[in-house]
């Protein structure tokens, strides 16, 4: 494996949409998402209406990596041997001593099937996105009621739950502005999403440029998608785009091997007949990886074009995109964003002076830095009073090194690099810092006292 990684030699990059080309105002559209789950879970199914009053501090409980233990209540965040470094009941925080009691100092017991990329089962449910991370919130707290009014031991609010996310995001719901979160959306565009900086919309046309296919891979519908791009990107997005494929139903666009979903086109947002391969440019809905590949050889005149691509979700966008695909993958994490204490960018890494810069104050607080939680990326082994602390990679940290090519905060990060910069890639050496962009964590560097563990 080559040590470098560069834009200029792929053939083909390749975006996902929410929270990659369009970012959203999080701290905003957490509240949304958390508001329009309470009132589906209130209003459907008779839930408390506590549910619906939210404390300002509150979405501190919202960490990228959490695995809801369902039958449990409880919350935990994984080693990267699979042990459990922190936990939740509800949205109480375990002592070390409950953890080791309840969990002891080995592998969590559905760690094998997590690691395996299976982020739901009946048992357990992943938070690995923006757009579900607000429902664990609204989860330990169903968790806190329960115990409140029934002493529950096991729990099945799942059902409900699931029905909330249902209600909201299925695929009719933007057309018939049912539920809250697209008709919110929708009236408010501004109060939810990021323009596209200039800098971005130039890269793009830059790489197109440079010969570049350029695709665009996302599981929202095709009337969300219209509707972002238009906002972030300009009306003329389209243009931006050689390919552009909507209800991608990802990771089973990549992983569904052999029984591939086909591909279909689409007329005033209703999805059309399935295509028996995909022959030429244009926009699409479902499909799968294998036949957009048959028709980027064929673009490119390639046996073997190389592809990079672009996302936030390491369970439907990196992971498989690599694993089944062989893909180049690049992380985007807003995580990168919130380390206050991110290393002074070295001199070869300019220009800089762009570099992933949030509106107004909210660098200083974006809501992915959990203070309950501690740092997305490291943490110290729970241990009993007196004993020795061991600082330990989490396993949200080791999937980013396994399986991308290099991670950054946003695309504007990189937007005013030449194509040709090269990247050191997380695989070239033992270091597990070597594919951030433009510098590591400072939780991963060696002797960093700062790290903050409470």
């Amino acid at each position: 494996m080559q040590r470098h990684f560069s834009l200029a030699e792929c053939d083909v990059v390749g975006f996902d949409l929410d929270h990659t080309l369009c970012r959203y105002q999080l701290p905003q559209s957490a509240r949304l998402i958390y508001d329009s789950f309470a009132q589906y879970l209130v209003a459907e199914k008779g839930y408390d209406e506590d549910l619906l009053t939210l404390a300002p501090d509150s979405l501190d409980f919202c960490c990228k990596g959490l695995v809801l233990d369902i039958e449990e209540g409880n919350f935990l965040k994984l080693a990267e041997d699979g042990t459990v470094l922190r936990a939740s009941h509800g949205t109480k925080s375990m002592t070390a001593e409950e953890i080791l009691e309840i969990y002891g100092r080995k592998e969590w017991k559905h760690f094998n099937t997590v690691s395996g990329m299976v982020s739901r089962t009946a048992k357990y449910y992943l938070y690995d996105n923006y757009f579900d991370l607000p429902g664990a919130l609204l989860c330990a707290r169903v968790v806190d009621s329960l115990d409140q009014h029934d002493g529950q031991k096991k729990y099945d609010f799942w059902k409900d739950m699931v029905a909330a996310i249902q209600h909201n995001y299925k695929i009719s719901a933007f057309k018939e502005d049912c539920g809250m979160y697209f008709p919110e959306v929708k009236n408010h565009p501004d109060k939810y999403l990021q323009r596209c900086p200039e800098s971005v919309k130039k890269w793009l046309k830059q790489l197109k440029n440079a010969g570049k296919i350029l695709l665009l891979i996302t599981s929202s519908h095709s009337d969300y998608c219209r509707l972002l791009c238009e906002h972030v990107l300009g009306n003329d997005f389209e243009e931006y785009f050689d390919i552009l494929i909507t209800n991608a139903l990802k990771p089973g666009f990549f992983s569904h091997t052999p029984n591939q979903r086909p591909f279909r086109t689409l007329e005033n947002d209703e999805e059309q007949e399935a295509l028996l391969s995909l022959d030429k440019p244009g926009w699409y809905s479902q499909g799968n990886a294998i036949q957009l590949y048959d028709l980027l050889k064929k673009m490119t005149g390639k046996l073997d074009p190389k592809v990079v691509y672009f996302g936030d979700s390491m369970h439907s966008d990196i992971f498989p995109a690599h694993h089944y695909s062989n893909w180049e993958t690049v992380f985007i994490l807003e995580e990168l964003l919130g380390d206050e204490g991110t290393v002074p960018v070295k001199a070869e890494s300019e220009p800089l002076e762009k570099k992933g810069k949030y509106e107004g104050d909210q660098l200083k607080v974006p809501y992915f830095v959990s203070k309950q939680w501690g740092s997305f990326f490291t943490d110290r082994l729970p241990g009993l009073e007196n004993a020795e602390e061991t600082l330990v990679h989490t396993w949200s940290c080791k999937c980013i090194s396994t399986y991308s090519t290099i991670a950054i905060p946003s695309l504007e990060a990189i937007a005013d690099l030449p194509l040709d910069y090269r990247f050191t890639r997380f695989s070239s050496n033992s270091s597990a810092t070597a594919g951030y962009y433009p510098s590591p964590p400072r939780a991963l560097l060696p002797n960093e006292d700062s790290v903050s563990m409470k």
